[in-house]
């Protein structure tokens, strides 16, 4: 599902090389906001915020590097546009990958553990700590990366147990779980929805 139509409505674009990125466009066209696939560099420009979606971490690295998209995601992602990114999208951002360790972003202090929750018998939906979050919100996480170790400068907003599973560093929003598959807004959705509204207000796009 791709969707640019709309009267003005921010455009965000959805890193569509594997991974469940159909799940994050339908849920950010529910709120308003228009959504681009992207799979090639082109796609990335005029965008109001960037969505890394849940997959398969190796295989999205191995595609970036297929497409050309490597360094001109980087890019972007350092450029201050809104970023969500979730459970592999994360992993991709982190500063340190451990089981095994891996190539990344480095764009977020944290350590991650890949599939650090245990493997799919273990997936679930789980309630979240917070005190940003409405009361009662929950999170599912699906072979989750768990989160070790926060650096300074990245912010923990909800935890699971002890654990930190939702972060965000300046205009970057990282969670181990996938609000995307919620049938209501998920309020990290809005959080990021918000933050794209309020970063093209300040830039003044028409």
């Amino acid at each position: 599902m791709a969707s640019e139509a709309g009267n003005g409505a921010p455009l965000v674009g959805v890193l569509a090389l594997q991974g469940d990125f159909a799940e994050h466009e339908a849920a950010l066209q529910r709120v308003g906001l228009r959504t681009r696939q992207v799979r090639s560099p082109a796609q990335l420009e005029g965008l109001h915020g960037l969505v890394l979606p849940g997959g398969e971490s190796t295989t999205m690295l191995r595609l970036l590097e297929v497409e050309g998209l490597w360094e001109p995601l980087g890019r972007a992602l350092r450029s201050g546009l809104p970023v969500l990114a979730t459970c592999a999208g994360m992993i991709l951002l982190a500063e340190r990958v451990e089981n095994p360790s891996q190539r990344s972003y480095g764009l977020l202090p944290i350590t991650v553990v890949r599939n650090g929750y245990g493997r799919q018998v273990h997936s679930g939906t789980f309630a979240l700590d917070s005190g940003v979050l409405p009361a009662g919100t929950t999170g599912t996480f699906i072979r989750a990366p768990r989160i070790t170790a926060v650096g300074d400068g990245c912010e923990v907003l909800a935890r699971r147990g002890g654990d930190a599973v939702l972060v965000r560093r300046g205009p970057i929003l990282a969670a181990c779980f996938h609000p995307e598959l919620q049938a209501e807004p998920h309020p990290v959705t809005a959080m990021f929805v918000d933050a794209v509204r309020a970063g093209r207000s300040m830039v003044g796009v028409a």
